[in-house]
C-alpha cells in the first residue's frame, strides 16, 4: 500500500467518531431487542436464559392488539389525507409565486419542530373550542384523532416532495403538453412517476411518526380508544417486564420490514 492510498489519520478519527455517534444511537435498540428475549419476568443482568415466551404475551395482550388497530387505523387514515393535501402544497410552494412564500413554507414545517406536548395541548383545547362553537363530538373522536395525526404527516409530506420537485427537470412536462397532454394528463403520467420516490418517502415517514406517535395523542384518545404507544404507557405503570420490549420489537420489525421493501422499489435514498 502507497502512502497515498493510506487513511489518513484524521480519515481514521472522522470514521471513528462517526462510528461511535452511531453506536451511542443504537444502543438503546439494542438492549431493547436483547431484553424481548429474556427468560426471567424482572429483568436483571446477567440474563437467567432467554425465551420467546414474551411475544406470545405480548401478541395476546388485548390491550396492545387494539391499540395496534387503532394506531394502524389512524395512521393509515392521517397518512392517505396528509397525501392529499401535502402533494399539492409542494407543488404550489416549488411551481408558483406565493405570498409571504417561506412563511408558508416555515408554518407547514412546524410541527416538525414543536414539542409533543405543546402540540397536544393546542390542539386539545381547539378542539374543546370548536365543540363549544359547532356542538359537535370533536374531542376524543376517531376523526378527532385523525385530524390531529394529520399535521404531523404533512410537514413529512410537503419536505419530501419538495426535494424531489426542485430536482425535476419542467422540460419532460412541457414535451407533454406539446404532445397534447393536458394538465391532469401530464401532472398523472409523467410528473407523479417522477416525484414518487418523494411521495413514497413521505408517506412512509409520515405514517411512522403517527403510529408511535405519544405525547399528541394523550391529549385526545377518548373513552374505549388507545393507541399502542398509551397502551405500552399504561402498562408500564402497574407491570415491568419484557413484554413490552417485544411488542416494541415487533413494531420495530413491522416498520423496518416496511422501510425495506419500499426501499426496493422507490430508492428513498434519493431523496432522504
Amino acid at each position: 500500500m502507497t502512502a497515498a492510498s493510506r487513511p489518513s489519520l484524521g480519515r481514521i478519527a472522522l470514521n471513528g467518531a462517526a462510528g461511535i455517534g452511531l453506536l451511542y444511537i443504537l444502543l438503546p435498540l439494542i438492549f431493547v431487542i436483547w431484553l424481548a428475549f429474556f427468560r426471567q419476568e424482572i429483568p436483571s443482568f446477567p440474563p437467567e436464559g432467554y425465551s420467546l415466551k414474551w411475544f406470545g404475551a405480548a401478541a395476546n395482550n388485548k390491550a396492545f392488539v387494539s391499540g395496534f388497530v387503532l394506531s394502524l387505523q389512524v395512521g393509515v387514515a392521517a397518512t392517505l389525507i396528509g397525501l392529499l393535501l401535502g402533494v399539492p402544497a409542494a407543488l404550489a410552494l416549488v411551481r408558483h409565486r406565493i405570498v409571504l412564500g417561506p412563511a408558508v413554507n416555515t408554518l407547514l414545517l412546524l410541527p416538525l419542530v414543536m414539542p409533543g406536548i405543546v402540540l397536544g395541548t393546542a390542539l386539545y383545547v381547539f378542539q374543546i373550542e370548536t365543540e363549544i362553537a359547532t356542538g359537535l363530538p370533536v374531542l376524543g373522536s376517531l376523526g378527532g384523532l385523525v385530524a390531529a395525526h394529520t399535521l404531523v404527516v404533512v410537514p413529512w409530506v410537503v419536505r419530501l416532495v419538495t426535494a424531489s420537485l426542485v430536482g425535476f427537470d419542467r422540460t419532460i412536462e412541457e414535451a407533454a403538453q406539446n404532445l397534447g397532454a393536458g394538465p391532469f394528463t401530464t401532472f398523472w403520467r409523467v410528473t407523479l412517476p417522477s416525484i414518487r420516490p418523494g411521495l413514497v418517502a413521505g408517506g412512509l415517514f409520515g405514517f411512522v411518526t403517527s403510529f408511535g406517535n405519544l405525547e399528541m395523542s394523550l391529549f385526545l384518545v377518548g373513552p374505549g380508544r388507545t393507541t399502542l404507544p398509551i397502551a405500552i404507557l399504561q402498562y408500564l405503570e402497574w407491570k415491568i417486564d419484557p413484554t413490552v420490549a417485544a411488542a416494541s420489537v415487533i413494531q420495530i420489525g413491522l416498520i423496518a420490514v416496511a422501510m425495506i421493501v419500499t426501499d426496493r422499489y422507490v430508492k428513498l435514498s434519493r431523496v432522504v
